[in-house]
């Protein structure tokens, strides 16, 4: 019936008039059974979504039945929103500020929730009131304005098939449906905020209690898909992982009750078994109904019902606490600490009031209050049965205010105050219309509007720019695309004992404000559900990662499932669920949790440590030796042992052991350029001239006892002039090499902050490594050579054959500096300063202890061998 209808529709209209002026005066055979008719000089037509009808399905297994057997079932909740039309129109009506020569009237049929109706409803409204004769009005006083109206997509969409070829505007209050082949904004006008605002408040929402793993559940519909493929990508790029992905068939009313309850058991199963915490609804309006089904699907109905209650719903705004009536005794605790985001409305005292004062006996015209009443108060007229004597009698004197809020509300719901806004809607933009002199009119005598000369299209212009306040205040206008430009509320739903509920708002999604801060939450006003204990609920597939580790995603899970793993040395991690550890900065270290960065300590060999300190004090001990045993010569300049073996020479080597301990003070403190210059080529040159002198004296006393042999030509070489030459030979050339060390890459002070994780190492950086091996190399060469030398001339006969001495003092240098190199390497920071400095010290005290000493104990304590006589005697 209803394909050929609407092919009816797709006839010329004078073609239909032919097929059907026959029948004008016919009444339906099948006449609506709800339906509310007010007339007026102008005609505002409302598709309601008020009840729906439940039938059992045919298999053709047997015969069927004559009859079909239907059960009318009322949604009592939406009944506000035929009130709520029928409100704005009488407020309208009684406004000499708006239309005052025009009166306005309705038509509103129910859809019963199915195509089969929807197209019937608008059927009527695009004909005559009382006759369905598509195509063709046989009243000419059904001035048909606007329809308002669906509640869900697929209602308006339906609608949307049959307007759309008359041009007729169409104001959803319900989610928009998905038009492929629609002109955008041509006959279609939507009263709620767009879709794309609750995507963005539901995933700051989340953000906001860092909910990471959810559950996503919604009907298996086109728009329910488009959320689903909306949605997934959106929240997945902001770190938030679906722990299941459910989708509830398309609901049928001609069904079999026992698919229903099975497909609800899998689902609650599917939710039962996640250690989500959050679901995530999108529903048709009527959804609530079906998920009240969950607590009662299991034989253990209150325990297992207890664990499927204890989850946060969070719910579009197209989605309603709403209550069949055979759910009047249900629980209401599955919704107790429910999120939802809700067209946002203010109070309209007046229409409470209005509300307060409805009841069968004074509302005229109305067919949907008879079944309404009897449902939702659970009583029958007398007329309706004949046997009376069991049943609640309806007296139409019972109050709404008696009904649970699942039942019906008297303070104004979301979908309601957009009817509201929608009549004022069409209405401002009639007034707009009516007092523009670019459109042509005729009055009648009586100054009404004659109903055949505007156009529709021309009304499409003016509803298209209106913008208003309403009595609540708030600014009513349209975008570019047709929808509502206005913000949405969250609501915290809060369950009674009655089986009634409050809501309280306790947040707001609000694009127009002038703060900048879209999205608000007052998260000390929402009561979570007792499941909760209370607490502020937690939905993670893995608990966090604790400060000093970081998240290792598990193979073939999402990315939401990780393991914890430590941070690794140097790294740290300072907040909870950290995907990597990060590096400290430089002047930075970990601490041992790996989870803060402490400042490093500025470490250097300095004189108030006690490393610092006693080497200091071991190089002023070294030098003060070396000046009392330089002064011991000094007063002892003449005697034989002193003059022996070059006295100037023994004095030049004291001068510059003298220096060798003095340097070492140079790597004491903190780095400076100056200090950084000189450190390492004042070491070099001094150790040079130091080992060049006892080279020089090892070659005299080489050179000696071969000039005692007869007819000698070592003779000439024997003297000052050969010693000289050596040391300052050995001088130049470390000195040459340093100049060039300095000219090319000289050493600079250097904050090292990689070798100590700890410290900041104040040093000096040696610019040219190689120059600085070449310096120590030198003094290898003359110190091997110093050696090799002595070593050879240890045995020669002489009481006091100081080639023995030296030979000891450069064994005990070589030592040394041969252990020097690798314990160098070794070692960092300030302890390799320390290692150079006892190098020094210990080297400049070998060759001072080992040349000296036979000497000043001569001199001390043995004078009586400080002859002459007990120096040149031979021994056998």
């Amino acid at each position: 019936m209803v394909m050929f209808l609407v092919m009816l529709l797709l006839l010329p209209p004078h073609m239909a008039c032919k097929a059907h002026i026959l029948n004008c005066h016919v009444h339906d055979p099948h006449p609506p059974l709800h339906k509310y008719h007010q007339s007026g000089d102008l005609i505002f037509g409302g598709i309601a979504s008020h009840s729906y009808i439940i039938s059992n399905a045919l298999a053709f297994t047997e015969e069927p039945p004559q009859v079909l057997r239907e059960e009318l079932v009322v949604v009592p909740k939406n009944y506000q929103h035929v009130l709520a039309l029928a409100f704005a129109v009488k407020e309208i009506n009684g406004n000499p500020q708006i239309l005052s020569n025009t009166t306005l009237g309705f038509h509103i049929f129910d859809s019963y929730f199915m195509a089969r109706g929807t197209y019937h409803a608008t059927l009527l409204l695009t004909s005559s009131p009382e006759r369905l004769v598509p195509n063709y009005k046989c009243d000419t006083k059904n001035n048909l304005i606007g329809v308002i109206g669906g509640l869900d997509p697929l209602t308006s969409l339906h609608a949307a098939t049959v307007l759309d070829i008359y041009k007729i505007p169409q104001l959803t209050y319900g989610p928009a449906p998905i038009m492929h082949n629609k002109t955008p904004g041509l006959s279609f006008y939507q009263m709620v905020p767009q879709e794309a605002l609750q995507y963005e408040g539901i995933l700051s929402l989340l953000l906001h209690f860092r909910w990471t793993w959810i559950g996503l559940l919604t009907m298996d519909l086109e728009n329910g898909e488009q959320f689903v493929q909306t949605v997934v990508p959106m929240f997945s790029s902001s770190g938030i992982c679906f722990a299941f992905i459910e989708r509830m068939s398309k609901v049928s009313f001609i069904t079999e009750v026992q698919d229903l309850i099975q497909e609800g058991a899998k689902i609650r199963d599917k939710i039962m078994g996640s250690k989500a915490n959050v679901m995530v609804l999108y529903g048709e309006s009527y959804s609530m109904i079906f998920l009240r089904w969950f607590p009662y699907l299991s034989e253990e109905e209150e325990e297992m019902g207890e664990d499927a209650r204890g989850k946060v719903w969070i719910m579009t705004a197209q989605m309603e606490l709403t209550s069949a009536v055979f759910q009047r005794t249900w629980d209401t605790q599955i919704i107790h600490g429910a999120l939802s985001f809700t067209i946002h409305s203010n109070a309209l005292p007046e229409f409470h009031k209005f509300l307060e004062h409805v009841s069968p006996c004074t509302t005229k015209g109305d067919y949907f209050i008879k079944d309404f009443w009897q449902q939702a108060f659970a009583c029958v007229f007398p007329s309706t049965v004949t046997d009376v004597l069991d049943q609640n009698i309806c007296t139409g004197e019972e109050n709404l205010r008696m009904l649970p809020t699942s039942f019906f509300e008297l303070s104004v719901t979301g979908h309601s105050y957009c009817i509201y806004n929608a009549v004022y809607a069409m209405a401002h933009a009639l007034h707009a219309m009516f007092s523009s002199r670019l459109n042509s009119r005729l009055l009648e005598d009586n100054g009404k509007v004659e109903s055949q000369i505007y156009q529709l299209w021309q009304f499409h212009h003016f509803l298209r720019g209106v913008s208003f306040n309403n009595s609540a205040g708030d600014t009513v206008s349209f975008n570019q695309k047709g929808e509502l430009e206005a913000g949405l509320d969250v609501i915290n739903w809060i369950a009674s004992e009655n089986q009634s509920f409050h809501k309280v708002q306790v947040g707001r999604m609000n694009p127009q404000t002038s703060s900048g801060e879209v999205f608000t939450i007052h998260e000390n006003a929402i009561t979570w559900h007792k499941w909760f204990n209370e607490a502020r609920p937690i939905s993670l597939c893995s608990e966090q990662c604790s400060p000093g580790s970081s998240k290792k995603a598990k193979e073939g899970e999402p990315f939401c499932c990780y393991d914890c793993i430590p941070c690794p040395e140097g790294k740290i991690s300072g907040q909870k669920d950290m995907s990597d550890c990060s590096t400290c900065s430089d002047q930075t270290y970990p601490n041992k949790n790996h989870d803060l960065c402490i400042s490093k300590e500025i470490s250097f060999l300095s004189f108030e440590e006690a490393v610092g300190l006693s080497l200091a004090l071991s190089a002023l001990s070294g030098s003060l030796v070396t000046v009392l045993v330089l002064l011991t010569f000094m007063k002892n300049h003449n005697t034989p042992i002193v003059k022996a073996n070059n006295r100037q020479l023994t004095y030049t080597l004291l001068l510059s052991l003298l220096l060798c301990f003095l340097s070492a003070l140079l790597f004491i403190g903190q780095p400076q350029k100056v200090t950084c210059l000189l450190r390492q080529t004042a070491f070099g040159i001094v150790f040079s001239v130091a080992v060049s002198c006892v080279l020089a004296k090892t070659l005299t006393v080489v050179l000696a006892f071969m000039a005692t042999k007869p007819g000698s030509r070592m003779r000439k070489w024997v003297g000052k002039r050969l010693a000289n030459s050596i040391v300052l030979f050995g001088f130049l050339l470390q000195g040459g090499i340093c100049i060039v060390w300095l000219a090319i890459s000289p050493p600079f002070p250097e904050a090292d902050v990689h070798s100590v994780a700890e410290q900041i190492i104040l040093g000096c950086n040696e610019g040219s490594v190689t120059m600085f091996y070449c310096v120590l190399g030198y003094i290898g060469l003359l110190a091997t050579a110093s050696f090799t030398l002595a070593f050879l001339a240890r045995k020669l006969p002489d009481t006091f054959n100081e080639a023995k001495f030296i030979t000891f003092s450069m064994l005990v240098f070589c030592s040394v500096w041969l252990s020097f190199v690798p314990t160098y390497l070794s070692t960092k920071g300030k302890y390799m300063v320390a290692v150079e400095i006892f190098s020094i010290l210990a080297s400049s005290a070998g060759l001072l202890v080992c040349i000296f000493s036979p000497k000043c104990y001569i001199i001390l304590l043995k004078p009586e061998l400080n002859k002459r006589e007990q120096l040149i005697r031979r021994t056998n």
